[in-house]
């Protein structure tokens, strides 16, 4: 790279999170160097400050705090019933005169003393801590923004932030989804970000999350022995989901046929009940009494029953009836056109909506050569020659813009500040419009109303952090040599610093990667 600053600050931005003060002199000649240092090591920010260790804590927290809320609401069902009911017999009583007994008021008494030197602020009543579901989600959201802020380049928690985004779920489909979508991140994703795709696979594809999101939970094989009992039936949302979005794409050549089929191959993936004997309630079980039994065909290739024949390729004490929905998954993720999918979402992402066509072979290519392993495919990304050619052409979305503002000013916010405007700037923490994830085209960010948003966050954060900045400091740390003239003279010309500063977070060099 020759130690070009163009090249270096396009890099960052296409590859990173964003450059902090001083971090110019820390990366050195050639930034290749840096992002090829993150896959071989397999550099990863520790998460900080977390709710619970595990979903094996979270779950029963949930479980706790559903049955408190059940019993408060029948206590104010209770309530409210009683008082109706003593109304009714109040108003039938001496022949529909309504008989009250007579009632004074009683004295009005003053108002409890403010001790000396609180003031009215110390009278009001403190804030009521936010029910454990959204408290939960704030705190994954903060440890996974302070993961972000840490790195020197930043391209794992990009990778990081990329798959979480595939493997997408929203909080809005209820408190179970709310409280467990960071974990989904932090325990189906992270581990796996340079491990084998098909492993992240089945993590996200078992993770309470994931199957709470897409139904999973409520599809019984129609032949099952819940199914017989139950008059209930096959959900196939995961199941389709899992071709349409997660491997195969839209394109990837299966059928509906397909679909219904891999649906009954999973059916009994669900959660531990409420009151089982065994198990953590909320985490994930495999129930063969909800197994769909029969041989079921997926791709042209069949799955037979424990019954006909199919081989168990788990531990010795495996339940055959997950093992083959396991199997399926792993043949899926093995497909080649999942290797294109895949292979053409990372080039999108990091390079040109319209991805180079030689780039998506290569790494198609790498993807199956290596079954899959997401550290090579991660490092073919970096050594792609598109990479490094194609114009900045990508714009950042909001959260990469929150966080690298905040790392250009030196800010460590609190989750509000970040949730708060990825909210009014149209992506809430995970939670997009549907399983798709958010869109990952500039078309969808560069709207004029959402750069007007986007203007009035940057014009936010720059009234909050001016005071402390120079902007000229600003343009030297942030863009470096690669500030454009127009930039400089527009920093230069502002008429405030809290102005030059909103200037250089919307400035090309800022905002596009």
């Amino acid at each position: 790279m020759g130690g070009d600053p163009r090249l270096t600050l396009q890099a960052v931005h296409r590859f990173g999170l964003g450059l902090r003060p001083g971090d110019l002199q820390k990366i050195g000649a050639d930034v290749r160097d840096l992002f090829r240092a993150e896959v071989d090591r397999k550099v990863m920010a520790p998460l900080s400050g977390l709710p619970f260790a595990s979903i094996n804590e979270a779950a029963p927290a949930l479980r706790e705090f559903a049955e408190r809320e059940r019993m408060a609401r029948e206590a104010r069902g209770a309530t409210r019933t009683a008082a109706i009911t003593a109304n009714s017999m109040g108003g039938t009583m001496g022949g529909g005169m309504a008989q009250t007994a007579p009632t004074s008021t009683p004295p009005q008494q003053p108002p409890p003393a403010v001790p000396p030197g609180t003031g009215q602020a110390a009278a009001r009543p403190q804030a009521a801590e936010p029910p454990l579901p959204q408290r939960v989600y704030r705190e994954e959201a903060r440890a996974r923004f302070h993961a972000m802020l840490e790195p020197l380049g930043g391209y794992t928690e990009r990778l990081v932030a990329f798959w979480g985004n595939h493997f997408a779920v929203s909080v809005n489909k209820g408190n179970p989804v709310r409280t467990f979508a960071g974990l989904l991140e932090r325990e189906a994703i992270r581990p796996h970000v340079y491990g084998r795709f098909a492993d992240m696979l089945l993590a996200v594809e078992t993770h309470p999350a994931m199957i709470v999101f897409l139904d999973n939970h409520q599809s019984l094989g129609p032949n099952s022995r819940a199914g017989n009992r139950r008059g209930r039936g096959l959900n196939e949302n995961l199941a389709r989901e899992i071709l349409e979005l997660h491997t195969l794409g839209v394109a990837g050549g299966y059928s509906q046929a397909d679909v219904t089929a891999l649906a009954r191959l999973i059916t009994g993936w669900t959660l531990v009940a409420p009151n089982a004997a065994d198990g953590i309630p909320g985490t994930f079980r495999f129930n063969p009494n909800m197994h769909e039994p029969g041989s079921h065909q997926v791709l042209g290739k069949t799955y037979a029953d424990a019954g006909n024949g199919f081989t168990v390729a788990g531990p010795a004490n495996a339940e055959p009836g997950f093992e083959r929905g396991r199997a399926a998954l792993t043949d899926i993720a093995r497909h080649p056109a999942t290797a294109q999918h895949i292979a053409r979402k990372l080039t999108r992402h990091f390079v040109a909506d319209d991805p180079p066509a030689s780039m998506v072979a290569r790494l198609a290519k790498v993807f199956r050569d290596s079954d899959g392993n997401l550290q090579a495919v991660s490092r073919a990304v970096l050594d792609s020659p598109e990479a490094w050619s194609a114009p900045s052409a990508k714009m950042r979305t909001p959260q990469e813009f929150l966080l690298a503002a905040a790392r250009a000013l030196g800010r460590k916010p609190d989750v509000g500040q970040i949730l708060q405007p990825l909210n009014a700037m149209g992506q809430p923490m995970w939670q997009p419009g549907g399983p798709n994830g958010f869109p990952d085209t500039v078309a969808a960010w560069a709207s004029p109303e959402g750069l007007k948003t986007r203007l009035d966050v940057a014009a936010a954060i720059a009234r909050q952090t001016a005071a402390g900045i120079d902007p000229q400091d600003l343009i030297s740390n942030v863009f470096g040599a690669a500030a454009s003239n127009e930039t400089r003279q527009a920093v230069l010309r502002a008429e405030s610093r809290y102005q030059a500063v909103a200037i250089a977070l919307m400035s090309p060099e800022f905002q596009r990667r």
